[in-house]
This record gives structure tokens, C-alpha cells and sequence, in this order.
């Protein structure tokens, strides 16, 4: 892995442990060698991953949407920022700029492109590794709901084995990069053996 996508949260109205976990993540991608690529906002735990990396010499590229773009809310002191007409597009350059994907805490957003990238996984149009920082238990409930959902069959155990969950970095930069891609899964799901 050479560049980790992280989603996350850009609201500023939260538990400030969300904020010095995200700044404590990118400070470690950077000093992994790893480029950070996130959605160019500056504020939330988006702003203090970016910030987490920057302060420790790391490289930057921020995707942000054209209507995002602004003082209030884009973070122009990137090593590259990025703008796309759409949240379309915004994510598929996201996505392609990565070798693997974090989701720290937020919400719909934050969702929306978590759970995108484990269904391209799902049905092969990537391998790359997922992972959940869990901040403060943030993502058990989550976790609850899909292994119910697997428990229940409609979600592969190998498919369920593609999320890494850690609560902190080290150990979830370990578990990404353990990662094997459940190709047999993938293949039987599609129905192609």
C-alpha cells in the first residue's frame, strides 16, 4: 500500500477524542510513508487528518466537490487539492487514488462511502483492503448489524472478513496490510463457478 482514501466526518460538533484520533491517524500514515487521500475538507475529524499528516511532512491530496469549494470549507493547504463537478466523480477519484480505505467516525457521507467500497469489493471490482478505526466503540453497532446480517445469510463470511476493525492505527495498518482478498467468494456470489 503506498496511498490509504480515509472517510470520515467533517463536523466539528463532536467529542473531541474523534478529532485527536484522526490528527494521531494521519500523523502515522505519514510516518508509514503512506499518501493520505480524503475529501479536502478542513474541518471535523476530516480537517485533523489532514492536518495530522501535513504536520508530519506526509502527502496530501484532497477530492473535493465543486460546491464544497469554498474558504469556509475546503482545506487549501494541501500537498494537492482536487475538485470534481460531482459527488459522483469526487468519489470515483477518491477511490482510484488509493490502495486501500479507512472509515473513521461520521455519518451519512461517511457511510455512503464505506459501505460503496465493501459492495465493489463484494463483487470484484477491487481487492483492496477496508478498515474501521474504531474510535470509542464508534462502529460496534455497525458491526452488530452486519454480522446479524451475516447470521442471517445475506452476507458472505468471506465477505464479512473483508472489514479490519481495530481501535488503534498500528493495529489496523497491520490488519490492512494482511489483507486476502476473498476472490473465491466473490466468484461463487457472482455465480461464476
Amino acid at each position: 500500500m503506498q496511498s490509504i482514501c480515509v472517510y470520515c466526518g467533517s463536523s466539528d460538533n463532536i467529542h473531541p477524542e474523534y478529532k485527536q484520533a484522526g490528527r494521531e491517524l494521519g500523523r502515522i500514515l505519514a510516518e508509514n510513508g503512506l499518501r493520505l487521500i480524503f475529501g479536502g475538507g478542513k474541518t471535523g475529524v476530516m480537517g485533523a487528518v489532514a492536518d495530522g499528516a501535513l504536520e508530519a511532512g506526509g502527502e496530501v491530496i484532497g477530492v473535493i466537490v465543486e460546491s464544497m469549494n469554498t474558504p469556509a470549507l475546503a482545506h487549501f493547504g494541501l500537498t494537492r487539492l482536487e475538485v470534481t463537478p460531482t459527488i459522483h466523480e469526487r468519489k470515483a477519484r477518491m477511490y482510484a487514488l488509493a490502495d486501500g480505505y479507512i472509515a473513521l467516525p461520521g455519518g451519512f457521507g461517511t457511510f455512503d462511502e464505506l459501505f460503496e467500497t465493501i459492495t465493489w469489493g463484494q463483487i470484484g471490482i477491487h481487492e483492496k483492503p477496508i478498515g474501521l478505526l474504531n474510535i470509542r466503540g464508534y462502529f460496534q453497532l455497525l458491526i452488530a448489524a452486519i454480522d446479524h446480517a451475516e447470521k442471517e445469510g445475506f452476507i458472505f463470511p468471506e465477505h464479512r472478513r473483508m472489514i479490519c476493525m481495530a481501535e488503534k492505527p498500528e493495529e489496523l495498518l497491520r490488519c490492512m496490510r494482511n489483507h486476502r482478498h476473498p476472490a473465491e467468494a466473490v466468484r461463487r456470489w457472482m455465480r461464476q463457478d
